[in-house]
């Protein structure tokens, strides 16, 4: 599943640097984390490090976007080679 974060944010800026995939940005209102960059840190750490450091404990799984281990590692993968400037399996 990917994270989402809730509104009761209080903007504190920690959780955006410390996400591995980019996936945290300033919103409108409230930080937010887009689900097709989200791998819950699945191939860079063994926890989500944007739970670890928020301090208001805003950051939760998001129903909305369920996905097993296996996809995250397959989605961690694809950034992965996209940020090396490998072209994607499916590019080939």
């Amino acid at each position: 599943m990917s994270l989402k974060i809730l509104d009761t944010c209080v903007n504190c800026d920690v959780c955006e640097p410390v996400c591995p995939n980019q996936a945290i940005a300033l919103g409108a209102v409230v930080y937010e984390i887009a689900p097709s960059r989200c791998t819950e840190c699945v191939g860079h750490y063994d926890t989500p490090q944007c739970v670890e450091v928020c301090p208001v404990e805003c950051i939760i799984v998001d129903p909305e976007h369920a996905e097993s281990r296996e996809t995250l590692l397959e989605k961690y993968h694809a950034l992965t080679a996209n940020q090396a400037g490998k072209p994607e399996p499916n590019d080939a």
